[in-house]
């Protein structure tokens, strides 16, 4: 904010002529737009992460009003979470086409009318429509894709870190919304719940409007670290035949499904089982609802400095080795988690937040930068269908220990099924060949624009 108020300040300078071009080249390399653009993706992400959450509270009031079993509500969840995924490539192919700004803004709209129109809602159906399909698509317009392509445009200097802290956005998503939707579901109602979402959304808009400028010569500037400028591409047309041909062509390597796979995984024991179903799974312990949710919102508060660390650690360190070692420490925590449930918070399961918190999507930064790697200027996009991946395997541990639940009224196999799979994944991540091997193209027909 401060870098922001000194650009105002010095703008009519500029216009009156009292600023030399020494002084213009000082301040160009001081106050980078590339920090303003990051900020405003920044607030967008931790809206989309928040919205996009809200729905693992509101389990138990939905429950309670309806009579709908957890397998249905989590029906509901699980559309969310695969068209948040499935979305993310075409949003990046999109754009490509109408830029950042109309994409983004357009996804807050979505989300908004999503979450507003619930409060009518009076059957499962509506459900669906509502939070999976309308929130699901506005939340899927904003996910990691939109990372990948708001670094590969604006940076080239500390690129992975400012990865890790978008990425981390997601965590300060549930770190901000999921007690105050908590504690509205239980004090006011869900319908409350669901309009500070749709309110929230709308006050996103004239932030993104203001400052989140498609391509750095828009504003007569380079990415930041760029030795010369870079020239705005023409935007495409054909935006879901550009998506489904860059996939067409990443699906015929094997780097393309070891990163799917992997992500597929982390999706499962992420987002569709720990982010829909560690509330609940607590309150079945005796764990009051707000205090749950509170602790995943400490898982939150950890991933975020875990996530940045990941960033840092990714400029460094071969992406391959921090998947692997990423995943094998989660499944291993998940194995654990069934017997740390109580009714209170004891010192294992604070030593469970904070070790899995630092986790949680310290993923991202390395999967982002091997799409970069292996797959040049399409990688954007080929990180939207390995993100469409991680949102399959989410789906389907939602509606899976859903499921698992009804039947056997516990979430134990769930925890059990997925700290195995989390092996799985470290396996397949250190399995990602080096760069240079056979039959894996790198800069060549994937980064062709056609």
């Amino acid at each position: 904010m401060a870098e922001f108020l000194h650009i105002l300040a010095l703008r009519p300078l500029v216009r009156r002529g009292k600023i030399t071009d020494a002084d213009r080249v000082t301040t160009k390399t001081r106050f980078h737009r590339a920090w303003l653009v990051a900020f405003a993706a920044f607030v967008a992400l931790v809206g989309a992460a928040g919205f996009r959450a809200a729905p693992s509270v509101l389990i138990d009031p939905l429950h309670d009003e309806f009579g709908w079993s957890r397998g249905t509500i989590s029906a509901a969840v699980s559309v969310n979470l695969i068209l948040y995924g499935l979305i993310s490539p075409f949003a990046a192919a999109l754009m490509e086409r109408f830029g950042m700004r109309r994409v983004v803004v357009g996804a807050l709209v979505l989300v908004a009318a999503g979450s507003g129109l619930t409060v009518f809602m009076n059957a499962s159906w509506q459900l669906l429509l509502c939070w999976g399909v309308l929130v699901g698509t506005g939340t899927g317009s904003m996910a990691l894709a939109f990372v990948a392509t708001v670094t590969s445009r604006w940076f080239v200097r500390h690129r992975g870190l400012v990865s890790g802290v978008l990425t981390a956005a997601g965590a300060a998503g549930q770190l901000v919304f999921l007690p105050l939707i908590a504690a509205l579901a239980e004090g006011s109602g869900w319908r409350s719940a669901s309009l500070v979402v749709a309110f929230a959304a709308l006050a996103v808009v004239p932030l993104v409007l203001v400052f989140l400028h498609d391509h750095p010569s828009d504003v007569r500037t380079t990415a930041y670290g760029a030795v010369e400028a870079e020239e705005k591409p023409a935007p495409t047309h054909g935006t879901a035949r550009r998506a489904l041909t860059v996939l067409r062509d990443a699906a015929k390597t094997r780097v393309f499904w070891l990163l799917a796979g992997g992500f597929a995984i982390c999706g499962a024991s992420t987002n569709g089982l720990v982010g829909t179903h560690f509330v609940p799974a607590a309150h079945d312990h005796g764990m009051p609802v707000t205090t749950a949710a509170s602790l995943l919102a400490l898982v939150g508060i950890f991933d975020v400095a875990g996530t940045i660390a990941s960033g840092w650690f990714t400029d460094r360190v071969d992406p391959r080795w921090l998947l692997g070692g990423y995943y094998f420490l989660r499944g291993a925590s998940l194995l654990l988690l069934p017997h740390l449930f109580a009714p209170t918070t004891e010192p294992p399961m604070w030593a469970f937040i904070i070790f899995y918190g630092l986790d949680w999507v310290a993923t991202v930064p390395p999967t982002v930068a091997l799409c970069r790697d292996r797959f040049g200027m399409t990688g954007p996009i080929v990180f939207g269908w390995v993100f469409a991946s991680h949102q399959i395997g989410a789906s389907i541990a939602a509606v899976g220990a859903g499921v698992i639940h009804d039947q056997s009224g516990s979430y134990d196999l769930a925890w059990y099924v997925a700290g195995g799979l989390c092996g799985l994944a470290a396996l397949l991540s250190v399995s990602v060949p080096t760069l240079g091997v056979r039959g894996e193209p790198r800069n060549m027909a994937l980064t062709q624009r056609p």
